[in-house]
């Protein structure tokens, strides 16, 4: 070393650290976390409460081994959300690692301890590359709306069939009255339904119907009132954040609010549409052997983004010219209808990634 080299040099100058790798098995109430330096060593493991005042321990714990940036974290968008939002309030990049697979927990066993190195290792060697959603913004509103109006949905679904399995077996005088009816009339006609007279057997069972009936028609009109307005406020999340999704013929609300969810609050994690598309499940896999070489269809990634994208599809192919234009040729070049529903949803998922991240220009179709 020469003089003027040792001369940029103090001894009071704070010693490079290096560069650690953060890996955590998530739970409920515990979070393992474990610390693997660059070449694979483990440096130590560690237990933290699933806590706000946990989630700065464990940070401060693994800081202590060398200089944090990324994080290997499982389940980041259940019981690893609250760390993955810290952690990325901390700047540290934080990668989702799905568990081991039953080989390698068959060869080394299952542990936490061991779940959270195998985590690190995960980003260490790059299998990881998918960076967690910062859940921190309104697309996590939305996400959480959506949860709440799926359930409504499902529940509304359940009373209606309840209700109609009840009329089958009511006596033949009051469902013949109510047969008739179209649902609307139908669950208001039920939620009227009043008390009967008389104290026999029979009209037990009457009045056993009668109540039963209102119940679920009261249940299904309240769950239609809830459905109705976690509609109004996904709308306006997706007017007020991403107006330029309902400009594009067949993306509606809904399906422009599960695209978003699927993208997060920090679309700039995905870096290209390319990754967008594998991530709805409608990029091509190859899937060829010998002479025969063809493509799949990806029956991968968020299957609710595959099915928003399947919506805008064949609301397109009723609607829109352009997308029927290209059905026609593709029909007359001696694809399958499978193949042109593949490759037009690949398009619309390129075309989605564009208006939420723009970027180069979208191929004609």
């Amino acid at each position: 070393m020469t003089a003027r080299q040792r001369s940029t040099f103090s001894s009071t100058d704070p010693p490079i650290r290096r560069e650690v790798v953060l890996g955590v098995d998530t739970h409920g109430e515990v979070h393992v976390a474990a610390v693997i330096s660059p070449l694979g060593k483990i440096l130590g493991t560690e237990s933290f409460p699933a806590t706000a005042v946990g989630y700065r321990q464990l940070l401060v714990w693994a800081r202590k081994r060398g200089t944090v940036r990324r994080a290997g974290v499982e389940g980041t968008g259940t019981f690893g959300a609250g760390l993955s939002r810290y952690l990325l309030a901390q700047r540290v990049q934080v990668f989702e690692v799905n568990r081991p697979d039953r080989t390698a927990r068959r060869l080394l066993g299952k542990s936490d301890p061991l779940d959270a190195q195998a985590a690190a290792r995960a980003v260490l060697s790059g299998r990881a590359r998918a960076r967690a959603k910062s859940g921190d913004g309104p697309v996590h509103s939305a996400r959480i709306y959506k949860l709440a109006k799926d359930s409504a949905v499902k529940a509304r679904t359940q009373a209606i069939n309840q209700l109609k399995a009840v009329l089958v077996i009511a006596d033949p005088t009051l469902r013949e009255r109510l047969s008739s009816l179209g649902n609307a009339e139908l669950f208001r006609t039920c939620a009227t339904l009043g008390a009967t007279a008389g104290g026999g057997d029979e009209d037990a069972v009457a009045q056993a119907t009668h109540m039963t009936l209102r119940m679920l028609a009261e249940r299904i009109e309240q769950l239609t009132g809830q459905i109705n307005e976690l509609n109004q406020r996904l709308t306006r999340l997706v007017e007020r954040h991403a107006p330029q999704l309902l400009v594009p013929v067949g993306i509606g609300p809904d399906s422009a609010v599960t695209l978003l969810i699927t993208m997060g609050d920090n679309p700039e994690r995905l870096n290209t549409e390319a990754s967008f598309a594998a991530l709805c499940g409608v990029s091509p896999i190859e899937y060829s052997s010998g002479r025969r070489r063809t493509r799949r269809l990806n029956y991968g990634g968020d299957r609710q983004a595959n099915a928003a994208l399947h919506r805008i599809v064949f609301t397109r192919l009723r609607h829109d010219p352009r997308t029927q234009a290209y059905y026609e040729r593709r029909t007359q070049e001696g694809k399958t209808r499978r193949e042109i529903i593949r490759c037009l949803k690949r398009y619309t998922a390129r075309e989605v990634f564009n208006l939420v991240r723009p970027a180069s220009h979208t191929p004609a179709l």
